[in-house]
Parts: C-alpha cells; structure tokens; sequence
C-alpha cells in the first residue's frame, strides 16, 4: 500500500508454489470422461470429502459439515482437481451462485499451515473454510483464503498428508 495516501502498510503474502488447479463440476464423472477421453487427462482418483474422512470442518471460523465429491489427476508437475460440491454452505456453492461453475481456486503448497494461516491473516487475508485430517497418520488440512474480489480467484492453502487414505475409487477403473 502507499503510504502517501494514507492507506496501512499491510505486509505482503508470497505466494511460492502453485501446485493445484480447481474446477468446480456439476458431475464428477462426467467431467472425468470427458477430461480422460477428450484431453487424455488421468487416471483420476476419487474421494468423497465429507466427515468422518475429514474429521474437522469450519465455515467463517465456526464448526461445518459439508460434503464433496473430489476427482484428482496430474498433469505434470501440476495437479488438476474436479469439486462436484454435495451438501452443506461451502465457498464452493458460494461461487457457482455468483458465477456458475468452472475455475474457483489455486492450490498452494505449504508445509507448515499454522505458519501460512498467520502470515495469510497479517496480509489481510481471512480464512473462510477449512478441513484437517483427512490423512492416515491424523494430519492434512486445506483451507480457503477471502481473495477472489483481491486477485479474481480463491486461494487455498494445502499441506497435503504424508500418507493418503485409499481412494474410493478411479477413473478409468482399475479393473
């Protein structure tokens, strides 16, 4: 900010690491099979993030249950993830009543999320959604930061887990 114009210097957030792209689909599988036949992107790994796979859950700071159906695929070093957003008040349902479906979020990579949340809050920056535990070992958390109307898209924080609980599924099958 410029000091000039009376406004606060506010400390910057560096943003190092763009891991994820997020799209938010109205049919998971659909938008697989077309990613798979189309683009040749996959295979896909699927999750259904909801409790008890992700134990902890808040909305704007309070307690939240919410579910989602979840496609993951690579492209490169970049991972492509597919919402297809199920029940409960998230940021994901916020964004399609604002702008229908498509691109929501950037992933960033964090190893330290304590770290990154306080350094995303002395930017300026509020969390509006969140989970944690979602892996093997009790670890794993994403958590959504109040930047679309800053930079045009949300941001979210991942410390993805050491260890990841078994998919419930993919796509193409496995068989």
């Amino acid at each position: 900010m410029n000091p000039e114009d009376g406004s606060k210097d506010i400390p910057a957030f560096p943003i190092t690491n763009i891991a994820q792209i997020c799209i938010l689909v109205p049919d998971l599988d659909q938008a697989m099979k077309s990613f798979w036949e189309r683009f040749r992107v996959g295979p896909w790994t699927i999750y259904t993030y909801r409790k008890p796979f992700v134990p902890n859950m808040t909305r704007n700071g309070k307690p939240a249950e919410y579910a989602s159906r979840i496609g993951l695929a690579n492209i490169g070093p970049l991972r492509l993830e597919l919402i297809q957003p199920l029940e409960g008040d998230t940021v994901y349902g916020e964004y399609i009543a604002k702008h229908g479906y498509g691109v929501q979020h950037l992933g960033i990579l964090t190893d330290d999320m304590r770290k990154s949340l306080a350094e995303a809050e002395a930017a300026g920056l509020r969390m509006t959604m969140d989970g944690s535990g979602f892996g093997l070992d009790g670890d794993g958390h994403y958590a959504y930061l109040d930047t679309e109307d800053l930079v045009g898209v949300t941001l979210e924080l991942i410390e993805r887990p050491k260890r990841r609980r078994e998919p419930e599924g993919h796509y193409p099958s496995r068989a």
